[in-house]
């Protein structure tokens, strides 16, 4: 009987690890810049070029 717990406790402890590490990577977020954001929303199409232009120009105007 005292020998499976020699291999219960090791399998439970990888497990454990494995499921933080997990919830770790989950929880990371990337932040993009507004400029990174204003290029991706032109790539999808969702603005036309002026919109780009216009809002490319306020957001270089800001800094």
């Amino acid at each position: 009987m005292m020998m499976w717990w020699w291999i219960v406790i090791p399998i439970v402890l990888v497990f454990v690890v494995f499921q933080y590490k997990g919830r770790n990577r989950q929880n990371i977020v990337k932040r993009e810049n507004p400029m990174d954001i204003l290029d991706n929303r032109f790539a999808k199409g969702e603005i036309s070029k002026e919109e780009y232009e216009e809002q490319k120009r306020m957001l270089n105007s800001k800094n």
